[in-house]
């Protein structure tokens, strides 16, 4: 038996590591994983926090869903761990089932994923609208740098409420009271951010703040608060692995299934756009749903260390491929290195004060909004527009469920309008004047060279795609003639595919034909038109003696037709 069909689903890893890892390469991708992991550090317990559990979570699923990722995945380069475009889900879900809720939800996306990539679906992400992605990515940006202002100011209220505006209405009302302190605290390290990032962009810009930032809260004795004193200290190790309970669903059914369905829509987005974009850095090729099978089981194995959600990353990403990744090995060393930070530093770690994360997750939201690019898509098309800020609007005010919902219902019914913009019934009787109809072109076996259309005959051309979206374009063409012709020949050798709405109206159009005495018959259906009018039935309906390939024979028969 021949395992070729299946050679897409083995691992970028086991590829590069029997093909003869050398120490040269492995020193590349040491040098990268060190530099990643210290990268991935302050964003997995910032996004931790910001999704509304312990920072640990962060940086247990950084550990293990990050080694699974690079070990399993389809892609080269890709590193993985929470994200910022699981911040919003993630809070969202805990709010409404606990933590509890979000295993069994992470468990639902982590087959889906799996199953997206058994049955070959990577391939298909490729479908969702650039303008969809962009506007809940910017609004997911601003809801997390939202989630910062409390923490940012060291507001003295409690927890913000889950919506925007709402949100927004506390900060409004609690700003009297903030904490001069904290706000120094996190507006120094939100400027050693964007100074390291303008004078010394090859250093790291978060784990460089978060030192400073935790070096001068030590040195000084400041008053802080710190993970330590709201979280309490991080473990020094991982948890046991544990599988979580499905109790919860007896009264969670269906928003738990929402949210599973959700996180894995998002996460093969997320996975697949930062792959992409990865092997455009580097000239390569990923594997899209070996890859998708490798977030899966990553997601899963998060579950079972008490983790969050995770997917691939594009910062890190990116960052990986410039600090010299050759292969998945650096991904793995980037998780290892996590955990010797997590086993020996845990207490420097938990010394980290809060102000200093949300300055880092105020600098993340704003690469994620990504603005330039947000505005350069509003002098898009209307359409691309209004997905665009449909997308944005709701992510922000309602839900991401509902904004990915009705984004991706817009963009399939514009799609549809632009697909029926395309296909039009032209009449080529009228076309030139004295019932003569001339195709230039040469060496096309269908083309007609001053062929008389006879009195009484009438030639039609359906043009484009004949589905769902240009299924009427027959339904009033009888009854908008003054007489109905003899004999209706319908050229359809310019129809590139049709459906069942399409041949529904065919089907309609010749009992309307029939009404009226005129003899229907079709010309230029060739291939997979043809075989799809016969499994419909309308090749037996019509008659096979009124279906030609070309167009000189139904003409030679509607003659007939017209002489007798």
């Amino acid at each position: 038996m021949s395992f070729s069909k299946f050679s897409e689903f083995i691992p970028k890893s086991y590829l590069y590591l029997r093909s003869g890892y050398k120490l040269s390469t492995f020193k590349k991708d040491l040098l990268a994983g060190i530099t990643v992991g210290i990268i991935a550090l302050p964003l997995a317990m910032a996004f931790a926090i910001a999704s509304g559990v312990p920072p640990e979570r962060g940086l247990y699923t950084a550990v293990i869903a990050g080694f699974l990722i690079s070990a399993l995945g389809g892609s080269r380069i890709q590193i993985g761990g929470p994200t910022g475009a699981f911040v919003v889900i993630v809070y969202g879900i805990i709010q409404r089932t606990g933590y509890e809720g979000l295993c069994v939800s992470m468990v639902i996306a982590a087959l889906l994923l799996v199953l997206l990539g058994v049955f070959r679906i990577g391939s298909w992400i490729k479908y969702v609208p650039h303008p969809l992605i962009t506007g809940f990515t910017t609004g997911i940006a601003l809801i997390i740098f939202s989630t910062q202002i409390k923490d940012f100011f060291g507001l003295q209220m409690g927890t913000p409420p889950a919506g925007f505006a709402e949100k927004w209405i506390s900060y409004f009302h609690a700003l009297p009271t903030f904490d001069p302190l904290t706000l120094s605290m996190a507006a120094g390290t939100l400027l050693i951010i964007i100074l390291i990032r303008r004078f010394i962009p090859s250093l790291p810009w978060g784990i460089s703040a978060i030192v400073l930032a935790t070096l001068a809260c030590a040195l000084f004795h400041l008053p802080l608060e710190t993970i330590q004193t709201r979280f309490g200290e991080i473990p020094r190790s991982l948890p046991m692995p544990s599988f979580p309970s499905f109790s919860i669903l007896g009264g969670h059914f269906k928003e738990i299934l929402v949210d599973g369905i959700t996180i894995a829509f998002l996460g093969s987005i997320e996975s697949l756009l930062s792959a992409v974009i990865g092997d455009g850095m580097i000239g390569g090729r990923h594997r899209s749903n070996c890859e998708l099978i490798a977030q899966g089981i990553a997601n899963f194995g998060s579950v079972i260390f008490g983790g969050i959600p995770a997917t691939g990353a594009l910062a890190r990403t990116a960052a990986n491929i410039k600090t010299g990744a050759q292969t998945p090995v650096a991904g793995m060393v980037h998780a290892l290195v996590l955990f010797l930070i997590l086993f020996c530093l845990a207490p420097v770690v938990s010394r980290i004060p809060l102000a200093a994360l949300s300055a880092v997750l105020m600098m993340v939201s704003w690469n994620m909004s990504e603005i330039s690019h947000f505005t350069r898509l509003l002098k898009a098309p209307i359409e691309d527009r209004i997905i665009l800020l449909t997308a944005f609007l709701l992510t922000v005010f309602v839900d991401l469920t509902v904004a990915i919902s009705v984004g991706m219902v817009l963009a399939s019914f514009f799609f549809t309008h632009r697909m029926s913009q395309m296909s039009k019934a032209v009449s080529l009787s009228q076309i030139f004047q004295e019932n003569q109809i001339d195709f230039p072109e040469k060496g096309d076996p269908d083309a007609i060279s001053k062929k008389v259309v006879p009195k009484g005959v009438e030639v039609y051309e359906i043009q484009g795609p004949f589905f769902f979206g240009a299924a009427n374009l027959l339904r009033d063409i009888l009854t908008n003639m003054k007489a109905a012709p003899k004999v209706f020949i319908l050229r359809m050798r310019s129809v590139p595919m049709i459906d069942a709405s399409g041949m529904c109206g065919i089907e309609e159009f010749y009992r309307q034909c029939k009404k009226k005495n005129t003899v229907l018959l079709l010309s230029g259906v060739h291939g997979q038109t043809r075989q799809d009018l016969k499994k419909f039935g309308l090749v037996e309906l019509i008659g096979e003696d009124k279906i030609f390939p070309h167009i000189d024979a139904a003409l030679a028969a509607a003659t007939g037709q017209i002489a007798m």
